[in-house]
């Protein structure tokens, strides 16, 4: 898969012991959790998914549309296709989606024994997937909202004093990068995971590419996914915005060049161009050369 495969196993380790009746929906989340159900609704994560409106194409549309939109098509009671041409947003136009050499898309079936499409409607929505009588894929509720990173809440939501939720914040660093990892990494088209670092297609793969930095790894379990985005937040896009975090750690920080007004990731996160329209932060911090955004220009990182 291409734009649309931000691929992991089909479904995530809670929804694979649980059925759509363990489910509440984030509308459940409401009442007690407002502020955070009001704040996630407006992030692209609760917008990942959505049926197709016009003028889009597709029957599905895949992302919120902060760098691209990608439609996806039933063709057939066992078949879907990746269309041929995403909106991209720094185009504000059609072009052809990435990984895809024309305008025809790419067919996959529904049940292939990889799975490999069910993936993506999984990773863009909350909740087991069904498949409807004419066997089309049913999402159990758009977006990735609350039960994606909090579990199944349909007992906690009838007796939540009895029935307490899980919460990221209590994984370790290395745990939690797996967890995100589940669905923020980009495979091959033979669906294994590309995990070699000099290549510019797994600019997207954050958790792979965060867990080879020196922060990382010798940030004593400090670092992690929510450090940097607040995860009933929307990204924010702003790159000076992130120094505060940076400087938490690296206080006495020294640098051998005038870098007065420059953010911290723009010169340590570089972003790695993916195709013609998309860009990604480098999350593997570290210090770039010019003109080198995916390679360290030296082993040991940011100093």
């Amino acid at each position: 898969m291409s734009f649309v495969a931000l691929s992991a196993i089909i479904l995530i380790p809670a929804a694979l012991a649980s059925g759509p009746a363990d489910y509440a929906g984030a509308e459940a989340c409401r009442p007690c959790h407002s502020a955070n159900f009001t704040s996630q609704s407006s992030t692209s994560h609760a917008h990942a998914l959505a049926p197709s409106s016009p003028p889009q194409p597709g029957d599905w549309a895949f992302g919120a549309g902060l760098q691209a939109i990608t439609p996806v098509t039933r063709v057939g009671p066992d078949s879907y296709r990746e269309d041929g041409l995403t909106w991209y947003r720094s185009l504000n136009g059609y072009a052809i989606t990435l990984g895809q050499h024309d305008e025809k898309g790419v067919v996959f079936r529904t049940l292939d024994p990889a799975a490999r499409f069910l993936t993506c409607f999984a990773c863009h929505s909350t909740g087991p997937l069904s498949l409807g009588k004419e066997e089309e894929i049913i999402p159990h509720e758009l977006g990735v909202r609350c039960e994606v990173c909090h579990g199944p809440a349909a007992t906690h939501v009838r007796d939540p004093s009895h029935s307490r939720l899980r919460t990221p914040a209590e994984l370790t660093a290395v745990a939690m990068n797996r967890f995100c990892g589940q669905c923020h990494r980009t495979d091959s088209e033979t669906g294994e995971e590309l995990t070699d670092l000099r290549d510019p297609r797994n600019a997207r793969d954050q958790p792979l590419r965060l867990a080879a930095s020196a922060c990382f790894l010798r940030g004593g379990g400090r670092l992690n996914c929510v450090t940097c985005h607040p995860p009933h937040q929307q990204v924010d896009q702003s790159a000076s915005s992130y120094d505060v975090r940076c400087q938490s750690c690296h206080r006495k920080l020294v640098h051998r060049q005038q870098v007065a007004g420059q953010a911290c990731v723009s010169c340590h996160m570089p972003r790695i161009p993916n195709g013609p329209y998309l860009t990604f932060a480098n999350h593997r911090i570290a210090t770039y050369s010019p003109g080198n955004p995916i390679l360290p220009a030296t082993p040991r990182g940011p100093r």
